[in-house]
């Protein structure tokens, strides 16, 4: 039951979460301090942490039908748990998500509300519309904001730029998961909007010397998984996509550098390396 519960829940890519809230907690802090920031990190992390692993549990029950044709190995396919009991966990994970969320003000409690419909509309659509990557990316997008406000209270400009920036990264990652047949460079070319992160990273660097080395770990991660990808050799893709899910982390630590926190650049990035130690405990994709 626990290797059952450890797979429905993606728990190998929640250290990128947890980097995502320490990132948007960190540079929310760089105009005005934030009054109990360990707190507010702790705080934030589980509540993140809930909404993740409610959603990757509600992605494999509306994906149900789906993984009984396609991937049989799937939990609920391979009769490990019901698809009502899959449903129940996750949209309970969501509810202690939103209360958590809920108690650290209104404007907190309203991003949580959107990051739950973010999180069914992308469980429940991503197979049906194009646009689902942009739907994940918003989810991403809207974790930076609500651990910015219940630290916080405001999505301060030096949290929002590297949260669009992750935005963007998370369409380019959610489109590459989802190539498992293209074959020419021009079928590629969603990839495109991988450049958006890269030259914020890049524009971080250049301000502050010391997080140069953050960024050269972050577009070598980036550039071994896009070679990977247009490659195409068998096992390629499956690698490139979690590295680029393991370079979450590294995309945080950059940015966290970037405010002059280097130790806990450092504590980030290490998490790079808890993600892809995890993978092999249980598959995040």
């Amino acid at each position: 039951m626990i290797t059952t519960f450890l797979r429905l829940g993606r728990i190998s890519n929640l250290p990128t979460v947890w980097t995502n809230a320490l990132a948007a907690i960190v540079l929310v802090s760089v105009p005005k301090p934030v009054e109990s920031p360990v707190l507010s990190f702790l705080a934030a992390g589980v509540a993140l942490s809930f909404f993740y692993v409610g959603g990757m549990f509600l992605n494999d029950a509306f994906d149900a039908e789906y993984d009984k044709a396609k991937r049989a190995d799937r939990p609920i396919p391979n009769g490990e748990v019901s698809a009502q009991s899959v449903f129940a966990w996750g949209f309970g994970f969501l509810g202690v998500g939103l209360a958590l969320g809920a108690t650290f003000g209104g404007r907190s409690a309203v991003v949580a509300v959107a990051l739950a419909v973010a999180i069914i509309l992308y469980d429940w659509l991503h197979k049906r519309v194009s646009f689902g990557p942009v739907i994940m990316a918003t989810t991403r997008f809207l974790s930076y904001a609500l651990a910015a406000m219940m630290a916080a209270g405001t999505m301060e400009t030096t949290a929002l730029l590297p949260a669009l920036g992750l935005f963007a990264y998370i369409i380019g990652l959610t489109y590459a998961a989802k190539q498992e047949e293209y074959d020419t460079i021009g079928s590629a070319w969603p990839l495109a909007v991988l450049a958006v992160p890269v030259l914020l990273i890049i524009t971080a660097a250049v301000s502050t010397p010391l997080v140069i080395s953050f960024a050269a770990l972050f577009i070598a991660m980036l550039a071994q998984a896009l070679w990977r990808l247009f490659r195409r050799q068998p096992g390629d893709v499956p690698i490139a996509v979690i590295s680029m899910i393991a370079g979450i982390s590294l995309y945080d630590a950059t940015f966290i550098a970037s405010a002059g926190q280097i130790s806990l650049a450092v504590f980030a990035a290490s998490f790079f390396v808890l993600t892809l130690f995890l993978q092999r405990v249980a598959r995040g994709t």
